[in-house]
């Protein structure tokens, strides 16, 4: 964000009101309830006591730690152009967590005019010696409590991981399915688990059984599903034809596929220590570990052959 010019105004902002709702990153998964939240408070607090108008409401889906957003880029323009005289937030940390760079905003909305206010501390102005002090503490208290919020998603992410719960996005060939949680409140967060996708997983039960075969390579298994018309999940062709005709063969995101430990439903983390076999996944697997561990044993023979043939190659070359 360029720095504030300590310029004398040469306009009047207009009289009104700029919204400005940001949910975090722990809350994205339910903005909608988050934003209402903070939109209540800011018109019980604040607005319904106001007799100036609502010029916009400016929102962002995002950390508070970084300046880049959206919303709020769009905020600190209209505000260049005069076209409000206040901006009013739930609670300072919504206005940004990085508190230098939150009360630099400040300083420059202040330079064009511009008041922030905030809904739970109306009373509080920032361009004040003393209440300057609070909300710097504010933001100290902001950051803080992000660090702990850090903590307990990892912490509720580890304890998922080691009940059996799949972490991150499902692989090609699953669904993610949300709960079923009837007595959940609307701000607490989604949680999901994984099923076979009764589509996409009979591509890879195909996929897996010609591997199992041994007699088609990864290239020629890539063609017989490229020939039923399937494709990967992302769109991607398996098999790209030129506009001169000459065939691009994608296999190695099916070589990934082969030797991912989910599929035989195992949770495998080398970076964590859990190797595989250890620990078992609660999901639906495609395969058994028989038919994965055949797999692997399948595409490390095939390597090994690669490598020797390599290695024979380079020797004859050197001799001519």
């Amino acid at each position: 964000m360029s720095r504030y010019s300590k310029k004398k105004l040469i306009f009047t902002p207009t009289p009104g009101w700029a919204i400005y709702l940001r949910t975090s990153d722990e809350e994205a998964q339910n903005p909608e309830a988050s934003r209402a939240r903070q939109r209540f408070l800011i018109e019980k607090s604040v607005l319904e006591r106001s007799d100036m108008p609502v010029f916009d409401e400016y929102t962002d889906v995002i950390t508070g730690r970084t300046p880049h957003r959206t919303g709020y880029q769009r905020m600190l323009e209209d505000a260049r152009s005069g076209k409000f005289s206040h901006v009013i937030v739930e609670r300072a940390d919504r206005f940004g967590r990085n508190d230098t760079e939150a009360l630099r905003a400040i300083d420059e909305l202040d330079a064009f005019g511009v008041a922030v206010r905030f809904a739970n501390q109306p009373d509080l102005n920032p361009m004040s010696p003393d209440d300057r002090v609070i909300v710097a503490l504010s933001f100290t208290l902001a950051r803080r409590e992000s660090m702990m919020t850090s903590m307990r998603i990892k912490g509720a992410i580890d304890a998922k991981r080691q009940s059996g719960g799949f972490i991150g996005a499902p692989p090609d060939g699953y669904l993610s399915v949300e709960d079923n949680q009837p007595h959940r409140k609307a701000y607490a967060r989604k949680t999901h688990h994984i099923e076979p996708d009764p589509e996409r997983a009979k591509i890879w039960r195909l996929a897996w059984d010609l591997l199992l075969k041994d007699r088609l390579t990864l290239t020629e298994i890539a063609e017989v599903l490229h020939e039923r018309g399937y494709r990967y999940r992302s769109g991607r062709s398996f098999v790209e034809v030129k506009a001169n005709g000459k065939r691009k063969v994608n296999y190695n995101t099916l070589a990934y596929i082969f030797r991912n430990w989910a599929y035989a439903g195992w949770i495998v983390n080398e970076e964590l220590g859990i190797p595989p076999k250890t620990l078992r996944g609660e999901w639906e697997p495609l395969v058994t570990t028989e038919e994965f561990e055949q797999g692997l044993a399948i595409l490390h023979k095939r390597a090994q052959n690669k490598v020797a043939k390599r290695k024979h190659d380079y020797l004859l070359r050197g001799l001519i």
